[in-house]
């Protein structure tokens, strides 16, 4: 892998775990919404990652005549989907939004499972963030010994 693409590597990462962290928050920040522009309670989005490959076969990847070459180069944001759980019901008889027996639709987040996924996301950009950093000491020192 060369320095170059190591960094497009982590630099995707990175952004693609900011897109996570933003749609974490999103959900947290909705955890109590009941209606909503669309009608109903707010549902929970959760984003699709995928690893973009650069589409050689595997006898190309043996045959190739740099093996520097990765053939994962990048990670992307496939998309954001809607989680299709049910919205929890919570008895609020006093609330605008309740139902006829007193049951308010809630949104489908669940907090804690929220947190330990923004926890996770944001390890992950802290993992991409100190490749990246890595990959530029490398270069910059192959650089340095360039110039002695």
């Amino acid at each position: 892998m060369s320095f170059l693409s190591a960094l497009t590597v982590s630099v995707s990462g990175m952004s693609a775990q900011r897109q996570r962290v933003n749609t974490i928050s999103e959900n947290i920040a909705n955890a109590q919404t009941t209606r909503t522009p669309q009608g109903g309670p707010y549902r929970r989005r959760e984003v699709i990652l995928a690893a973009v490959s650069n589409d050689r076969t595997f006898e190309q990847e043996l045959r190739a005549q740099d093996r520097s070459l990765s053939t994962a180069t990048e990670v992307k944001v496939v998309g954001i989907v809607q989680d299709n759980r049910p919205p929890i019901l919570r008895y609020e008889p006093g609330h605008p939004d309740a139902n006829v027996e007193g049951y308010v639709e809630m949104p489908n987040v669940k907090v804690i499972e929220e947190m330990v996924n923004l926890m996770t996301a944001s390890r992950s950009y802290e993992a991409n963030a100190a490749a990246f950093n890595a990959a530029k000491g490398m270069a910059q020192a192959a650089l340095d010994l360039g110039r002695a």
